[in-house]
């Protein structure tokens, strides 16, 4: 199996929970580089013509250089893989049964996004702390 040189991570620029992700992954050292680009621009569709848009805007995807692909759970594990401190939590993570704990992970995650994306202003005293971003 050949191993990437270099992985594009596509998320949703409008989300916030893949904003903070984004930030940490920027902070990481890492051992192979990343590409960070929104899902939802024409970069993405340019770069990925045959890759499905619509549901790279509804969960993280990473596609290698050497076109290996990677979404939901495998798709976080594949981030940390690519960082120096967390290479090998990946490493446990990728196994069967550290990818159950992965993929609890991704779909936590994944409803907390829904949960900010769906939050409405609630009329009691505070303004939303999402102030339409999401």
């Amino acid at each position: 199996m050949a191993v990437p040189g270099r992985l594009t991570v596509l998320y949703d620029s409008g989300c916030p929970l893949c904003g903070m992700f984004r930030g940490w992954l920027e902070r990481q050292p890492m051992l192979v580089p990343l590409d960070l680009v929104p899902a939802e621009s024409a970069e993405a569709r340019y770069r990925f013509p045959t890759l499905d848009h619509a549901r790279t805007m509804e969960e993280i995807t990473v596609v290698g250089d050497d076109g290996s692909i990677w979404t939901g759970a495998h798709a976080w594990v594949m981030c940390l893989w690519a960082t120096a401190p967390y290479r090998d939590l990946s490493e446990r993570l990728a196994r069967p049964n550290g990818l159950r704990v992965a993929r609890g992970a991704a779909l936590t995650a994944a409803g907390l996004r829904h949960l900010i994306s769906a939050r409405e202003e609630v009329d009691d005293g505070y303004p939303d702390r999402c102030a339409g971003a999401c």
